[in-house]
């Protein structure tokens, strides 16, 4: 008969093992995305209309290019910000291109291409946000400053953003219009401290809003057209603030800032009709430019307002990825690190089966008839990484992933079969 001291170490092996076995099991499920397989997409089919991202081609009427991107940490994807901005600019003769990032860092970098002292690097880093400190960034932003070397008059390249969640660029250079324009700046100044390099926190937000009002309507009274980016400073800081007021309720949070960025797009899309150029080219998550998106009963995202009111005046491109080893920060000091996930898109899927590294979907060119057009109109997993990382990610794959349909969401989607995580600079 064993002991009890025996029986003892037995059932703690049995623990042990199982412990381990458990833990193995989740590593599984973490490391291919879950245990339920991709139903397959006829591989000839597919390979039959998928072409190059250099096919791409926009209808005439078409007067908001947008492209989306499953993941913000993935080098491809911001690569293809230029691969696609650069064939809108040279085969349709776009001449803006209008990114989700605020706009006061975006003008910093619009007067960098337009010969601004500093690097492509500095330029980048100066948007303010971390995914655009990156090597695909400087070379958009270097490409852009290229051509407006050689650019007709008239012709430059204009680099704009839609965002407000970063306010330091945009005081600046609302300080430096208004000085320009003669405009009072005294409380305007007041509201800045110098040492910290940020809003006074002697102000609330409803004084900083009312002092920035008063400096929005000085200009306006000029009654001069020049004024109107100044104008536009004020309005982003006054979105900025109104933003703040409900960050903690990210739903809230998420449509208001959609909504904002919707008025944003339609503003820079106006300053390109009055330079004469019909299209703009806008770049930002595929949650913010799918053509139906919303937010419960609290509104529409971006895209799907755009579309909404353009119709097939919108026309928005889709990414997703088979495999993604995605940079995300983790915890409040935003460390970067790694991580890798698997959408699961029957798409991505047979792209990867073809051997395409990179392919483009158009959706108008598959007929009906299709098993493919059929599939792209039914409901379906696709990749959808945010800025940020939780271990549940891992646990629970369907988190980082959207149930939809692709035919309803884009006009096409482009596909990266496996997707290499972004570098990041140092600021």
């Amino acid at each position: 008969m064993k002991s009890k001291a025996s029986k003892k170490r037995i059932f703690r092996w049995i623990l042990l093992m199982l412990f381990f076995s458990a833990i193995f099991v989740l590593y599984f499920h973490a490391y291919f995305g879950g245990l339920k397989k991709v139903e397959p997409i006829d591989t000839k089919e597919f390979a039959t209309y998928a072409g190059n991202v250099s096919d791409i081609t926009i209808p005439d009427s078409v007067r908001i290019i947008a492209l989306g991107e499953a993941t913000h940490g993935n080098a491809e994807f911001q690569q293809l910000k230029l691969d696609v901005f650069k064939l809108m600019v040279e085969k349709y003769g776009v001449r803006a291109f209008a990114l989700e990032g605020d706009y006061g860092g975006c003008e910093a970098v619009n007067r960098y291409i337009h010969g601004g002292a500093g690097t492509a690097q500095e330029a980048a880093a100066a948007i303010g946000f971390p995914i655009y400190r990156t090597e695909q960034m400087a070379h958009l932003i270097e490409w852009m400053r290229q051509y407006n070397m050689t650019a007709k008059e008239g012709e430059d390249l204009r680099f704009y953003g839609f965002d407000m969640q970063i306010y330091e660029k945009n005081y600046k250079y609302l300080l430096e219009a208004a000085k320009t324009y003669a405009v009072p700046t005294a409380e305007l100044e007041k509201l800045w401290d110098k040492s910290e390099d940020k809003y006074s926190s002697s102000y609330t937000a409803n004084q900083k809003a009312k002092v920035i009002e008063k400096v929005r309507q000085d200009l306006l009274q000029l009654n001069d057209s020049t004024t109107a980016q100044a104008v536009h400073f004020a309005d982003i800081l006054l979105q900025n603030i109104a933003l703040g007021k409900v960050i903690d309720d990210m739903l809230k949070g998420n449509a208001l800032r959609d909504s904002l960025m919707f008025v944003n797009t339609h503003w820079i899309m106006e300053q390109e009709e009055a330079r004469g150029n019909a299209c703009i080219f806008i770049s930002a998550h595929n949650g913010h430019i799918e053509r139906r998106h919303d937010y419960g009963t609290l509104g529409k995202a971006m895209g799907a307002l755009l579309a909404n009111e353009l119709g097939k005046a919108y026309f928005a491109i889709g990414t997703d990825f088979c495999k993604a080893k995605v940079s995300l920060p983790k915890g409040k000091r935003g460390k970067r690190s790694n991580h890798t996930f698997f959408s699961k898109n029957p798409l991505a899927e047979a792209a990867k089966q073809c051997g395409y590294e990179v392919c483009w979907l158009d959706f108008s060119s598959i007929p009906e008839s299709t098993t493919l057009s059929s599939r792209l109109s039914e409901y379906t997993w696709l990749g959808d990484v945010g800025e940020g990382y939780s271990p549940l990610m891992a646990i629970f794959p369907q988190s980082y992933r959207d149930w939809d349909c692709p035919a309803i969401l884009y006009n096409g989607m482009i596909i990266v079969t496996n997707a290499h995580p972004i570098a990041v600079r140092e600021e």
